[in-house]
């Protein structure tokens, strides 16, 4: 392909991550010189965004040429999460001064990774996340803040602020993410992107063994259905005696994306879980979402989740608490060194602490408490095959306005989040998979996701709906004021 750096700089951002694999497959341009246009677009973009936190352009420079050009994929470019991801050649930091410090550099990928690199995917960096992901915006003492896109003053959410910051901008079609209570989802929808959480069990872990007794997942953020869809066919798989291992289907999840759904019994709420509001602007989305698709040929009745979050929220966050006390414990016996408050913020100090302080019976009645919770949520919906939510009670807030981890207050933190994941981490305790689509934009301009949530295993029904979604809708064609 002989063109300029402009032209080319175009087609990277208007360009799906499955449309720059064909070029590559046609020659059109190589996965070398794509990898330069990524480049080139993060050293762009990212002084104004810091999304992305470390850079391995001469790894990448290598994989580059070396790619299958029959994989999915193909060589797009692609950045990684800098949570819980180990990727042969790079350090792990959680965006901890801890990791940071004392955390080896990876000798071998992760399960997930290493299905990445098989796919074609080329990973160049890795993006900001808020410290251990634990907060709905990414404002890491570490690294500093991430700013969203559409409008620099404000979030672009958590904890994969800096995937969605970094696709959103066309710094790389698509990046990965990790959802425990929303991070796929609720950056996906601040940022307008497409954020998929899929099912409990339909992704390895591997080498770890469970995340937050199955409530933390692994996958993308996109621009595309289909790119998502064909990101979740390379990646999706347990391993032999995983906890939650689910059956793949008998078709890709690429392929069954494009098929008709069949007629959906579908229920929608804009009435928030527990109490509170909701923005009226993402309310009328979620009823403006409703109707069109009962102009689908869906059944759409209103329905509100029959389930009081608060004391599944309190126990799913004291069990999370409790896995971070042993990740820090085992982390310290490994680098040799104790954790000390200067090695983290003082959120994730207290955290711990509080982990450290709930004895075993506590915390075999919070695992209980998460799993009838699980059971009422999955019952309550058993008559529906699509449930429609908000992503999130409102639109992008500011940044240094929540989840501030320099508080040290573990309760006081923690009751900041109900309003925000009430719509969000009921589906990680449940395990059910849910999608967040970009559907519509605030009057000032800003992205509103809407949050489409099937039964366990549902991806496919997700998916071919957000098929029909995406072909009535032009977000393509919608670009932030920041963009490559």
């Amino acid at each position: 392909m002989s063109s300029t750096k402009t032209e080319l700089a175009q087609l990277y951002a208007s360009t799906d991550a499955l449309g720059l694999a064909a070029l590559i497959k046609q020659k059109q341009i190589s996965p070398l010189e794509l990898l330069e246009v990524a480049i080139d677009a993060v050293e762009t973009l990212n002084p104004q965004l810091n999304a992305v936190t470390q850079k391995a352009y001469e790894q990448a420079r290598k994989e580059a040429t070396q790619v299958s050009l029959s994989s999915t994929f193909a060589g797009v470019p692609f950045l990684l999460k800098d949570l819980a991801t180990a990727a042969a050649g790079t350090q792990t930091t959680n965006s901890c001064r801890f990791y940071k410090k004392f955390n080896p550099v990876s000798t071998a990928d992760n399960e997930a990774v290493r299905r990445m690199r098989a796919a074609g995917l080329v990973p160049f960096g890795f993006t900001n996340v808020p410290e251990n992901g634990w907060a709905l915006t990414t404002e890491p003492a570490l690294n500093g803040p991430t700013r969203n896109p559409w409008n620099p003053q404000l979030t672009p959410g958590g904890s994969s602020g800096g995937a969605a910051a970094a696709v959103a901008s066309r710094m790389v079609p698509l990046a990965e993410g990790s959802d425990g209570a929303g991070s796929i989802r609720m950056p996906a929808a601040m940022c307008g992107t497409v954020g998929l959480k899929p099912s409990r069990g339909r992704i390895t872990l591997s080498p770890a063994a469970d995340f937050w007794h199955g409530g933390a997942v692994f996958l993308c953020l996109s621009r595309s259905v289909r790119d998502t869809a064909a990101y979740l066919d390379a990646v999706a798989g347990a391993r032999a005696g995983e906890p939650y291992a689910l059956p793949l289907p008998e078709q890709s999840f690429s392929d069954i994306a494009l098929k008709p759904s069949g007629k959906l019994r579908c229920a929608f709420s804009v009435t928030l879980p527990g109490g509170g509001s909701v923005d009226p602007e993402v309310a009328e989305a979620v009823r403006a979402t409703a109707r069109q698709v009962e102009a689908l040929g869906h059944s759409v009745e209103e329905h509100d989740l029959a389930v009081n979050p608060a004391d599944a929220w309190k126990a799913y966050r004291q069990v999370i608490a409790v896995q971070a006390a042993v990740q820090f414990d085992a982390a310290a016996a490994t680098f040799g060194h104790p954790l000390t408050r200067d090695d983290v913020e003082a959120y994730t100090w207290e955290n711990v602490a509080k982990g450290r302080s709930i004895d075993g019976l506590q915390h075999a009645k919070d695992i209980d408490t998460i799993r009838y919770a699980a059971i009422d949520i999955a019952q309550d919906l058993a008559p529906f095959d699509v449930f429609i939510t908000p992503v999130m009670r409102r639109t992008a807030f500011a940044l240094g306005s929540s989840y501030q981890m320099s508080k040290g207050d573990y309760e006081a933190y923690n009751a900041e989040f109900l309003p925000d994941t009430a719509f969000l981490f009921p589906f990680n305790v449940g395990g059910q998979p849910g999608i967040s689509l970009p559907l519509y934009t605030s009057s000032a301009g800003l992205p509103i996701g809407v949050q489409f949530v099937g039964p366990l295993g549902g991806e496919g029904t997700l998916l071919q709906l957000a098929t029909a979604l995406e072909e009535a809708h032009s977000w393509h064609e919608r670009y932030p004021d920041i963009h490559y």
